[in-house]
């Protein structure tokens, strides 16, 4: 039989090595757009072509309507990076990603509740996954290790690699174009790749990048019928049964009506304190405190509340159990407010603001166990609700330039400016960088003449600030929304240049 009749296949490109080709390629990627740059919209590139890489290995490819909204949805829940790179950022892209990565899969949840527990199956497994695609490879028979598959595979490229040896020297030796290429070699950006930090970054990313290509699920913990058969039902006079539980409440609520007293009287009602204590002294004392109280309270109301217990077949429970959560909401607005008190006094900072928004999410958390109850929701809806909350507020809190915000805050209410508030701390406000010298200008601009040691320090302070941001390293890769619109100032004709 002629040899030349017999038609082979066409070789076809399998799922397995469509992964490993995305993974390798965004490796790649990473390395060229994020490793040894500053990050800034290279970020938000790069989980672009990880999102096109979820797309183009999947098992079965999504429909192209499918597809776009998928990467639209990912566009947006990136958007933050493209303002300023930042953990929340990082959070909402990553979470965009595992939701495609789930999607393509098929084993995103059919109920939104059932969501953060699958996301929580789906990150415990990430740091495996590559390991164990690893494993499972070689420990196939046609895959196992072995030293003496390794020496004939070696033993195949001997004679190609020094026969490609010869005929490389030879067209040098033949062409002089040749030969300047390969005398214009540098080996040392080759040595440059055995860096082992960059080592490190490839192999962090491949882990990553691997566990969305291949998207597994923790597997749940079986339960035993045998321990259902033991389970301990309260009794009504056990630590949390109908009588303990009643005692409880009517005791927290007559606690708690102690400082949401006094908060309506002296924070909401404006009386007079006390002659050795300020207002925001009375503010900074009771401030975290109260969001600590919330919390523990919140954590009580959930096991109070259970489905079957107590609370679901007395009407007084449930009655004092909202008082108690009106309460706490009482007292985290009050907190709030006591917190605006003490920034009056002593100007803003990063850690007033981050506490500031942390007690509305801790406000919200309350209201949402008041609904959850008042409805009858289940814990798995309220844990996605109050995640869906906090996810909000921080991708808001993304497109926000905090510092801007501060410096602006400082500087309107300081006493220079406004003759009430505390001097502005210039300090403070160089740690803060770059973003501060809009606001600086401006302080320099309303300053009084007589403040000539003032003006002098500030325009100090703005000429270090305004250099080191010009000394950035520059390129498209750590272009942020952020940075462009501070250079464009730095740039206009308004700012002030001395």
């Amino acid at each position: 039989m002629d040899t030349t009749d017999i038609l082979t296949e066409p070789m076809t490109i399998k799922r397995g090595s469509r992964r490993t080709l995305a993974l390798l390629a965004l490796v790649a990627l990473a390395d060229f757009l994020i490793f040894a740059q500053e990050l800034g919209i290279n970020l938000f590139l790069f989980a672009l072509a990880v999102c096109a890489g979820i797309l183009f290995s999947a098992r079965r490819r999504p429909q192209f309507s499918m597809a776009a909204s998928l990467l639209g949805s990912l566009v947006l829940a990136s958007a933050p990076l493209v303002e300023a790179p930042s953990f929340t950022g990082l959070v909402h892209c990553l979470g965009a990603l595992m939701s495609v990565a789930l999607v393509c899969a098929r084993l995103m949840p059919r109920r939104l509740t059932d969501l953060p527990l699958v996301f929580f199956r789906f990150a415990v497994v990430i740091p495996l996954r590559l390991g164990e695609s690893v494993r499972k490879y070689f420990a196939t028979p046609a895959k196992r290790f072995s030293f003496a598959v390794v020496r004939q595979g070696v033993g195949l490229w001997v004679m190609p690699v020094i026969f490609a040896a010869i005929f490389i020297s030879l067209f040098a030796a033949a062409n002089p174009l040749i030969e300047i290429a390969l005398r214009s070699i540098d080996f040392a950006v080759l040595l440059q790749f055995l860096d082992l930090w960059r080592i490190g970054f490839w192999i962090m990313t491949a882990i990553v990048v691997w566990a969305m290509l291949r998207p597994r699920l923790k597997r749940r913990a079986a339960r035993s019928q045998a321990g259902r058969s033991f389970m301990i039902v309260p009794a009504r006079n056990a630590l949390l049964g109908h009588a303990s539980l009643l005692r409880s409440l009517v005791l927290f609520n007559a606690i708690f009506a102690v400082p949401t007293l006094l908060d309506l009287v002296y924070l909401w009602g404006g009386a007079d304190l006390p002659e050795h204590m300020s207002h925001a002294e009375y503010a900074h004392r009771g401030a975290y405190p109260l969001i600590a109280t919330a919390l523990l309270a919140a954590g009580f109301v959930l096991i109070a509340m259970r489905r079957g217990g107590p609370g679901d077949h007395s009407a007084l429970i449930r009655g004092l159990v909202h008082a108690w959560i009106g309460q706490n909401v009482l007292l985290c607005l009050s907190s709030m407010l006591r917190l605006g008190l003490y920034v009056e006094v002593y100007s803003l900072t990063e850690l007033r603001v981050a506490a500031g928004l942390w007690m509305g999410i801790v406000a919200i958390g309350l209201v949402l166990i008041l609904l959850r109850i008042l409805f009858n929701r289940s814990n798995a809806w309220l844990i996605a609700a109050n995640l869906a909350s906090l996810l909000l507020v921080l991708y808001i809190s993304s497109f926000i330039d905090f510092p801007a915000f501060i410096a602006r805050f400082n500087v309107a209410h300081s006493q220079e400016i406004s003759q009430e508030g505390p001097p502005l701390d210039l300090d403070y406000l160089s740690s803060l960088g770059p973003s501060v010298i809009p606001a600086l200008d401006r302080y320099i601009q309303m300053l009084p003449d007589h403040l000539i040691d003032k003006r002098s320090e500030a325009v100090t302070l703005r000429y270090y600030l305004s250099k080191n941001f010009q000394m950035r390293r520059r390129g498209w890769r750590n272009w942020t929304f952020r940075s462009a619109r501070l250079e464009s100032y730095l740039l206009s004709s308004t700012t002030i240049a001395r």
